[in-house]
């Protein structure tokens, strides 16, 4: 073999060279591939073919967060009950519709924002479940002490997919416009469920003596509130959660009505997002190791804040859609710093029988204060301007890692630590 070929050889320990853990990789690589088309496709329909507000972006994000606040918690206490692959395969199949629903209602002349408003509520329904139950599944298939490694990994999928994505959805957007290429991401979603169907993953279940709803709720709730390394994550991440969101939602806007560029453009521009991730994902196991997971997610913090506040910052014209791409390359970094240990911390510490009332808690938590986040951030775009808000979630962001770097249960967390019984 040539000596450069050699570089991509497996380890003969890596997780790739596990077949059940492959094909998982292998579902997250397509699945994410149209993730990004639909990251591109969904906000551009709103801005472009329908003119949306900076506070009518803000209502869109805030309906797709909405179902977290309202089902995730009893969505918990159901899916501890029953086996996570089958909801993790048929949400997947189910977005694929929804999304598919889409080109339809706007070739029929009937699509609008409420319209969009609907899709953005049902998507965010069955992440609430299916996107639980992905998490739990790969601490069905990867030792828990390799989690960080998986994540990361995952985390590398999701790249390979955000650096090629971005520019053939900003392609095929301009070719066929922002509704139809919504059917891509559809059709790349139902070969993910066909990539998972048949795999056999080993589910420990505890029976449980006699099942009640509201006792199992609050066992899971319990257990994260008196849990102090839990607690804290989920407050310094919500924070996070609260920043990123604000500059989320004018960030589509600034592209097109500050920067001037037209749907192609975006696309190459969120090229950097991937780039971003590939870095991280790659170094990202490595950083953890060596400064600690605790240390490695404030980190990540800042990256996002520096990425968010120096776009606010920036001029317009070729510096601007430079600050552009380097806002997007720092936020994907970031925030692959900040999810391979917030996962694999929170996984490490649970015991088996609690993982999905844990995840649920979790997710309802940092997700509570993200909606309101997204509607600050579309208020502030509107009535004070776009670069006001994207520096309301860059400042934050980086008060955020000030505060988190000295609160000591974040700070001292240099390695996963086992689960509490």
């Amino acid at each position: 073999m040539m000596p450069w070929l050699a570089r991509f050889r497996l380890g003969p320990n890596d997780l790739l060279r596990d077949r059940i853990y492959r094909r998982l990789w292998t579902s997250i690589l397509i699945s994410s591939f149209g993730g990004q088309i639909t990251m591109l496709a969904l906000p551009l329909t709103a801005a472009v073919l329908l003119q949306a507000t900076p506070t009518q972006m803000g209502l869109l994000t805030a309906m797709e967060l909405a179902p977290f606040v309202l089902f995730s918690l009893p969505s918990g206490v159901w899916l501890d009950r029953v086996r996570k692959l089958p909801v993790y395969i048929a949400g997947e199949a189910i977005v694929a519709l929804i999304l598919a629903s889409v080109p339809l209602v706007w070739a029929l002349d009937g699509l609008s924002m409420h319209y969009l408003y609907g899709v953005a509520f049902c998507i965010g329904c069955i992440f609430v479940t299916a996107g639980t139950a992905a998490q739990i599944v790969l601490t069905q298939v990867v030792p828990r002490e390799r989690l960080v490694e998986a994540h990361a990994k995952n985390a590398l999928a999701s790249s390979g997919a955000e650096v090629a994505g971005p520019g053939v959805a900003g392609v095929l957007i301009k070719l066929v416009g922002a509704p139809l290429a919504l059917l891509a991401d559809a059709v790349l979603l139902f070969i993910s469920v066909l990539i998972l169907r048949g795999v056999k993953v080993t589910e420990v279940r505890v029976p449980h003596r006699k099942p009640h709803f509201w006792h199992d709720l609050r066992e899971g709730l319990s257990f994260v509130v008196q849990h102090r390394l839990l607690l804290s994550l989920a407050l310094v991440v919500g924070l996070w959660q609260m920043c990123h969101h604000a500059a989320m939602v004018v960030q589509i806007l600034y592209a097109t009505r500050t920067l001037g560029l037209n749907e192609h453009e975006v696309g190459l521009c969120y090229i950097g997002l991937g780039l971003g991730t590939v870095v991280a994902s790659t170094l990202g196991h490595r950083i953890s190791r060596r400064l600690g997971p605790g240390p490695c997610l404030v980190l990540g913090f800042a990256v996002c804040g520096f990425g968010w506040l120096q776009l606010a910052l920036s001029p317009a014209g070729v510096w601007g859609i430079a600050s552009f791409v380097l806002m997007l390359l720092c936020f994907s970094a970031g925030a692959v710093l900040i999810f391979i240990n917030f996962l694999a911390l929170r996984q490490a510490v649970t015991p088996e029988h609690l993982l999905g009332r844990m995840t649920s808690t979790m997710r309802w938590l940092i997700l509570i204060p993200a909606g309101p986040g997204a509607l600050l951030g579309g208020y502030v775009g509107e009535h004070a301007g776009l670069r006001y808000a994207l520096g309301l979630g860059g400042g934050g962001a980086l008060l955020l890692a000030v505060w988190a770097w000295r609160h000591p249960v974040i700070r001292h967390v240099r390695s996963l630590p086992r689960p509490s019984v």
